[in-house]
This record gives structure tokens, C-alpha cells and sequence, in this order.
């Protein structure tokens, strides 16, 4: 029992030694083997290979795929007319130089983000300097991403340190100005058009109480009119009417005495509570005591 015991104890440790022996490389990665804090050598294809065991030899990974780095920083840049303008960028770059680029920049891809955006915002800077806004925004701008892209591409591969990357593209997003610039265009944009639309209510107001004044003076007018034409017409009614009446009462003057007193009555006693005092000779009621039409004999 006891040699069974120390043969898998002997395979297991022979097996975990064997793998400390051998690693495995993605296509996507470069793998880079130490020896004793050294690099020894880079695997750049794809694989399962071999090295020492630990601590003799030890490997370790970086990315070789295309990346890509977008800016971070909203300090604004000064441009040619001493405008403050805030400009959003990214660069696709990868590592090119496994070596290279562990020797002069890091173990790490962030590590030559780092550096690369430091040399990207500074080149940046510079060339935003020496053009106007209107050339960042139309005219000058795929000149000034190639410009910096230039200026890049010769810090990383200065003949002196070499960064052992690639900078692929630079391109910018956004070209805009500063809060601060941004905030003081929008109080007069809103300032302005607050003015506009105050003149435009004044403007209204007025020729709201222009048409009101007008609409009131015609209809003054077309009421002048109307009672006038009202009293011209009954005038002509009533000297008609009068005329008519006048024609009558000359045919037969005992009817129109009769008739005028039965106006008289009915304007004097149209209500059933009205009380007429009279003289019993008075001639107001001789209609009245009369059976006939026409004067009494």
C-alpha cells in the first residue's frame, strides 16, 4: 500500500513538473520567456511550446491584436485665435515589437497606452496651436490628423528607443469649445431670441389693440347707422299711420272719437289693479254711458 501511495506521488509530481514545462500560445497573444528576469526569447507563432520550470524560466503574455486608445482628457486646447476647444480622439495601434516594446515601454498593454496618449495629447496640442476653428472643423482637419499621426509615429519608432508598436490610424470624433465658451454662446443665443419674442409680443400687442380700436369704431358706426335707419323708417311708419288715421276719422268723426276713447280706457285701466276717481258728469266715460256709435241726441 505504501509504494502505491509513493508511485502516484511520484506521478503527480512528475506530472505538474511537466507542465510547468510547457505552455501554450494564442494567436492572438506574443509569448515571451524570462530566464532569470531576462528575456530569452519571444514565441510569435501560435502553439504549445516548452521552457525550464519555474524559477528558471518563466513566461509570460502580451496582446497583439489592433487596439485601441480613446482620449480621457477634457482639458481644453488653445487654438491659433486663442480659442479654447475640447477635441475628442482615438488611435488604433498594436504592438509590433515584443522586445522592443517590454525594454522601452512595459510589461503591460496599458503601459504603452500610458505613454502613447501623453505623446498623442502633446501632438495634438501643438498642431491645434497653429490652426484656427474653422480649419478644425472643415478645412484642415484630415491635415491635422495626419500630422499628428506623423509626429507619433516618429516618437515610437525614434531610432534610439524604439517603442516596438505601430500607430495604424488617428482620427478625431468631436471638435467642440470649452464648457465654459459653450455655456456663454448659449446665454446670448437665448438672450437673443428672448429679445426677438418680446419685440414680437409688442409688435402683437399693438396690432391687437390697433384692430380692437378699429372693430370698436366700426361697430360704433354700423350702430349709428342702424338707428338711424331705425328712426328713419318709423318715422315714415308713424306719419303713414297718422295719414291713415287722419283719412278715417274724417269719414266719420263719431267713430274716431269713439275709438280714441277706447284708447284712452285701455291705456287707463290695463291693470286690474288700477282705480280711476272721476266726476260722474265727466266726459271721459260718456263712451261709455253711450249705446252708439256717434253723437248723443
Amino acid at each position: 500500500m505504501n509504494k502505491l501511495g509513493f508511485w502516484i506521488a511520484s506521478a503527480l509530481v512528475l506530472l505538474g513538473l511537466a507542465s510547468s514545462t510547457m505552455f501554450v500560445v494564442d494567436q492572438r497573444q506574443f509569448g515571451v520567456v524570462y530566464q532569470l528576469g531576462e528575456i530569452k526569447t519571444v514565441v510569435t507563432e501560435p502553439g504549445l511550446n516548452f521552457k525550464l520550470p519555474p524559477p528558471f524560466q518563466n513566461v509570460s503574455y502580451i496582446d497583439r491584436r489592433l487596439l485601441t486608445l480613446e482620449s480621457s482628457d477634457t482639458e481644453p486646447m488653445l487654438t491659433a485665435e486663442k480659442q479654447r476647444v475640447v477635441i475628442d480622439w482615438f488611435v488604433r495601434w498594436r504592438v509590433s515589437d515584443a522586445p522592443q516594446y517590454i525594454r522601452n515601454v512595459g510589461l503591460t498593454e496599458r503601459a504603452g497606452a500610458l505613454q502613447l496618449n501623453r505623446v498623442i495629447r502633446n501632438s495634438f496640442q501643438e498642431e491645434v496651436n497653429r490652426r484656427t476653428v474653422f480649419q478644425l472643423l472643415s478645412s484642415d482637419r484630415e491635415a491635422l490628423m495626419a500630422d499628428v499621426k506623423e509626429q507619433v509615429l516618429a516618437a515610437v519608432k525614434s531610432a534610439e528607443k524604439p517603442w516596438g508598436m505601430d500607430v495604424v490610424d488617428v482620427r478625431i470624433t468631436r471638435v467642440d469649445y470649452a464648457e465654459t465658451i459653450t455655456k456663454s454662446v448659449y446665454d446670448r443665443m437665448e438672450a437673443e431670441r428672448k429679445r426677438v419674442a418680446n419685440e414680437l409680443r409688442s409688435t402683437g400687442a399693438a396690432e391687437g389693440e390697433r384692430i380692437r380700436a378699429d372693430a370698436d369704431r366700426q361697430r360704433e358706426i354700423i350702430l349709428a347707422e342702424a338707428y338711424r335707419d331705425a328712426q328713419t323708417t318709423k318715422g315714415s311708419g308713424d306719419a303713414e299711420a297718422s295719414s291713415t288715421y287722419a283719412k278715417a276719422f274724417s269719414r266719420d268723426p263719431a267713430f274716431a272719437k269713439f275709438y280714441r276713447s277706447l284708447e284712452a280706457y285701455k291705456s287707463s285701466f290695463s291693470s286690474k289693479g288700477d282705480i280711476v276717481v272721476l266726476d260722474g258728469d265727466s266726459d271721459f266715460l260718456k263712451g261709455m254711458k253711450n249705446n252708439r256709435v256717434g253723437p248723443a241726441k
